[in-house]
């Protein structure tokens, strides 16, 4: 059975030493500003860019994720897989 969209998250905050969640929910600025270390994209110092920025960022580092969506939207389940496996590799 495939991991759920949580267990994903959950898998991706431990692979950038952030601290697993629990129930539903989504990336903290932090989350992200620790993913795109991991993908190697400066956010640069507090206050973290807005949201969307890091996830346009993220989609851009990281091969097979769609770079086009501008990060207007949260990450889905198939790049969450994506991005987990890619951080997985590293």
């Amino acid at each position: 059975m495939s991991p759920t969209v949580n267990e994903l998250r959950n898998q991706i905050r431990v692979a950038v030493d952030r601290f697993e969640r629990e129930g539903s929910a989504g990336f903290t600025k932090e989350d992200l500003a620790a993913i795109c270390a991991a993908v190697d994209h400066d956010v640069g110092a507090k206050p973290f860019p807005p949201t969307a920025e890091m996830r346009a960022a993220i989609r851009e580092r990281v091969d097979d994720l769609d770079a086009d969506t501008e990060g207007q939207k949260a990450l889905r389940k198939a790049e969450l897989e994506t991005l987990a496996a890619s951080l997985d590799d590293t």
